[in-house]
């Protein structure tokens, strides 16, 4: 993190136990999405993938927040990486329920609300209604994962910023459907899956954009990162770290690639850190713009 800029994984990303080198590569691991209660997740085929993008139906699969805290958790805080966990649930009380069971738990940095997964029914609060109730139940802090597909973003980081969000992940997944050439039929059981890859990256840079004007709060960009110039161009419109997802699965060391090369963009353009860059896609716009003549 020399440039200042963490390099995290996209939960869901990562099986540190699995891979624990691969773990301590990062600035700090998130953890795959943990339920109140146990979940098998959806039939499989679940993978779907193609050069750009890849699609997932794994539907939260997890062993519920009591059996991961006793089985999970101790393995996790041996690793020594700091440690965000990934908080999810169908309703309002769900997400209270694992909120409030982490926050007595010191190696829990933060919680990263999985408020907009594409492959499970939804909460029927608004994910406002989700990030209060989380608040009342942890002092940790709450970083709110929120869908490209919601239709006024900026407004959503508005409001979750009123409701206690401390930063916000952005983005999820977006829905998206693979057909068998030959079949002409759903590559994936559940027909539908989450969007990431390479082709997420555009949504991801306007997602990020739009939210670094509406709010004041740290952003974790990510969606489509496969280099350092992709993790620049997420902190050139305002993202405070980057996380790694579906290159995780070609490129499993790829944070260390990614922060070297980040190093060099930086370098390039004479910058002693991204701090520097921040936001200066930002100015570019608005320095092009009829109103600021």
């Amino acid at each position: 993190m020399s440039n200042g800029t963490p390099i995290l994984n996209a939960s869901g990303c990562l099986d540190a136990l699995t891979a624990p080198d691969v773990a301590r590569s990062l600035d700090t691991f998130v953890t795959k999405t943990v339920t109140p209660l146990r979940r098998e997740g959806n039939p499989p085929p679940r993978i779907a993938e193609s050069r750009g993008w890849m699609l997932n139906s794994i539907g939260l699969q997890n062993p519920g927040i009591d059996d991961w805290c006793e089985g999970s958790l101790p393995r996790l805080h041996e690793l020594g990486v700091p440690l965000w966990v990934s908080a999810g649930g169908f309703s309002a009380p769900d997400y209270a329920l694992v909120c409030e069971r982490l926050d007595e738990i010191d190696a829990v940095e933060a919680v990263e609300l999985n408020l907009s997964c594409p492959n499970v029914d939804e909460a029927p609060e608004t994910a406002a209604e989700l990030v209060a109730a989380a608040r009342r139940t942890t002092s940790k802090p709450l970083y709110a994962k929120l869908s490209p597909a919601t239709p006024d973003i900026a407004e959503a980081a508005r409001a979750v910023a009123a409701a206690g969000a401390d930063g916000l992940s952005l983005v999820n997944t977006i829905r998206g459907v693979a057909l068998d050439p030959k079949l002409l039929r759903p590559r994936l059981a559940r027909g539908a899956g989450g969007l990431s890859g390479p082709a997420l990256l555009p949504i991801a840079l306007h997602c990020v954009d739009a939210c670094a004007r509406a709010v004041e709060l740290p952003i974790v960009g990510m969606g489509g990162v496969t280099s350092g110039a992709d993790a620049l161009e997420l902190v050139s419109v305002g993202a405070t770290a980057v996380a790694l997802g579906t290159v995780l699965f070609s490129d499993p060391f790829a944070a260390v690639r990614v922060r070297a090369e980040l190093e060099a963009e930086l370098a390039a353009r004479r910058a002693a850190s991204a701090a520097e860059i921040r936001g200066a896609a930002r100015e570019s716009v608005a320095s092009r713009s009829p109103s600021a003549h």
